[in-house]
């Protein structure tokens, strides 16, 4: 028997499959090349897959970009490690530029130095140093114009210190070379000159310098004519020049006490411009009549006379425009040493009226 389907008519509804709406994941199956393991199944919706492409392109972009950038990030440290070398070189560059200058003022004040002995030179010899072409300086160079940096004011300083140094340096160059030519012209006159200082090394202290003082003795303001080294008994002293001994001994109390005061004393004759002096000396080593050089050993240091101490006193006269031998400060003619008011010592020298409240020399040490 034949089974029909039902009719309509029958008042049944008729059934018919639904519709499948389309699905919103998507499915991806990881199959493994081994058989016996399982295979693995993903699943995602449609909005994550939106969101891990959106990652992953915002992801490409920053790598892009990093990439585009690492040049300029490479080139801009390399930059800064330049940048802080040459600051720290430039650092250096400015120390060593500072200690030029420092140099330079050491050399400013070397000049300065020469400039007073050369000032001692020309007092010694008689010269006039108004007439020297050097008197009146050479002008320094201009200062070049300096950019402006941070050791800008070092190097004006500098090209400044330069120039006065170059300045100075040249007027001297000036002086010595007329030095030389009145030497050569007078070679006598150089020998005879006193120029040394009677007593070498540095074991002697000046203890009273040229010019009025209070006498150690009677306390009354009275002139000294020359000047007091103290130093052990038996240093010895040496002749600061050429010249010839015209008294060597006691000078005899009936003749003069002043003179006696010296006790131990030798006279020098440097041809006929100069006599030097050196009392209380301790034991006397050279004659009267005797001729000596420049350097030699003439006597020792000692306390004979009126004399608190051992010591020299030490006199430089010269032949005035009276002819007399008048008193001299003796520093002025000790050019192997530097005194502390050596500047005022030469204004003093060249300004100060001739001295005449002096005791003249006797006739013996004049001859």
């Amino acid at each position: 028997m034949t089974s029909r389907p039902p009719s309509r008519r029958s008042g049944t509804p008729e059934v018919r499959p639904a519709k499948r709406k389309p699905s919103d994941r998507i499915e991806i199956q990881i199959h493994p090349g081994d058989i016996r393991r399982r295979v693995r199944y993903l699943f995602f919706t449609r909005r994550r897959l939106t969101w891990i492409a959106a990652a992953v392109a915002l992801w490409l972009g920053f790598v892009g970009l990093g990439a585009a950038l690492a040049p300029e990030v490479v080139r801009g440290y390399l930059n800064r490690q330049e940048h802080q070398a040459l600051e720290a070189e430039r650092i250096r560059q400015g120390e060593r530029l500072a200690a030029l200058v420092e140099r330079m003022r050491g050399l400013e004040g070397r000049a300065d130095e020469l400039r007073l002995k050369v000032d001692k030179i020309y007092l010694a010899y008689g010269l006039d140093a108004d007439e020297s072409i050097g008197q009146g300086g050479f002008p320094p160079p201009p200062v070049p114009e300096v950019p402006q940096t941070m050791h800008a004011n070092v190097v004006r300083q500098g090209y400044e210190l330069d120039g006065r140094v170059g300045s100075e340096l040249a007027a001297i160059g000036a002086f010595l070379d007329e030095v030389d030519s009145f030497e050569e012209a007078n070679r006598e006159r150089a020998r005879t000159t006193p120029s040394a200082s009677p007593l070498q090394d540095d074991r002697f202290v000046l203890t009273s310098p040229f010019g009025n003082r209070r006498s150690p003795f009677t306390k009354n303001l009275d002139f000294h004519a020359g000047v007091d080294f103290a130093a052990n008994t038996g240093t010895p002293i040496y002749a600061p020049a050429d010249g010839k001994v015209v008294f060597a001994g006691r000078y005899p109390l009936r003749k003069s006490v002043g003179w006696w005061r010296y006790g131990n004393l030798v006279v020098l004759s440097h041809d006929d411009e100069f006599r030097t002096l050196y009392g209380h000396c301790d034991e006397v080593l050279v004659k009267a009549g005797q001729r000596v050089e420049q350097g030699e050993k003439i006597a020792t240091v000692g306390n004979t006379g009126w004399s608190t101490s051992p010591h020299l006193h030490y006199e430089v006269r010269r032949r005035n425009a009276a002819r007399d031998f008048a008193p001299v400060d003796p520093r002025i003619y000790i050019l192997d040493r530097r005194w502390r008011d050596e500047e005022r010592l030469l204004v003093r020298a060249r300004s100060a009226p001739g001295q005449s409240n002096y005791e003249p020399l006797p006739t013996l040490f004049t001859r």
